[in-house]
């Protein structure tokens, strides 16, 4: 399992003087859909030309006008880019068109999709599937989790995120994620370094134990 580390309603200072504290306890770092939104393009830059050896996660969010976007953020730095999976599906499509031409990923956020919605994107085998838990639900429920439904003909690459913790995180460990997306948890830490590291050491915990 990946930590990929959210990096949200920041300067892009911030979030590259947080990501140093915390590069050797993570693997892919996300630039927000926060700091996408308020610096644009240059933030992807910024943090690819800061940890050109990390994977990059362009939070971008796409529902539309998908060439165009994912363009932009491939041509910025990102090695990922990502998609909401309510959008048309000729817009994934192009998203996986787009992705497939410079040989990067596709991540395809499954926020208040439908059962039916979920079914027929798992056609999309490339593509990396994360379940979330809005920051919205989050606030206005502390103890919504993030659920992981399950996909009727093949296990797809599973990314999660949503308010998790070290508390919750164990309950992950069933579902075998390959990516687990942590934002404040580290980010808003009193110390990141240590909180980093902490999810890492358990990370490895829990699939030594699920290993066995």
């Amino acid at each position: 399992m990946k930590i990929q580390l959210a990096l949200d309603r920041m300067a892009i200072k911030e979030a590259i003087s947080i990501t140093k504290l915390v590069q050797d306890s993570v693997d892919w770092i996300e630039v927000g859909t926060s700091l996408i939104k308020e610096f644009g393009k240059n933030s992807i830059s910024e943090i690819k030309r800061s940890f050109p050896n990390k994977m990059v996660v362009a939070d971008i969010k796409t529902i539309d006008n998908a060439i165009y976007e994912f363009e932009m953020c491939f041509n910025a730095g990102a090695d990922v880019a990502t998609v909401m999976g309510v959008s048309p599906i000729v817009t994934i499509q192009a998203c996986l068109q787009v992705a497939e031409k410079w040989n990067k990923k596709v991540m395809i956020d499954l926020l208040n999709t439908s059962d039916d919605q979920l079914a027929t994107l798992s056609q999309f085998k490339s593509a990396i599937f994360c379940h979330h838990v809005s920051k919205d639900q989050q606030e206005l429920d502390s103890s919504e989790k993030s659920g992981v439904r399950v996909f009727t003909d093949a296990t797809p690459t599973i990314a999660v995120a949503g308010g998790i913790t070290l508390q919750s995180i164990r309950d992950l460990a069933s579902i075998r994620p390959s990516v687990i997306i942590i934002g404040s948890a580290i980010t808003k830490a009193n110390n990141p370094t240590q909180a980093a590291y902490e999810f890492k050491k358990t990370i490895i915990e829990l699939e030594g134990q699920v290993n066995e």
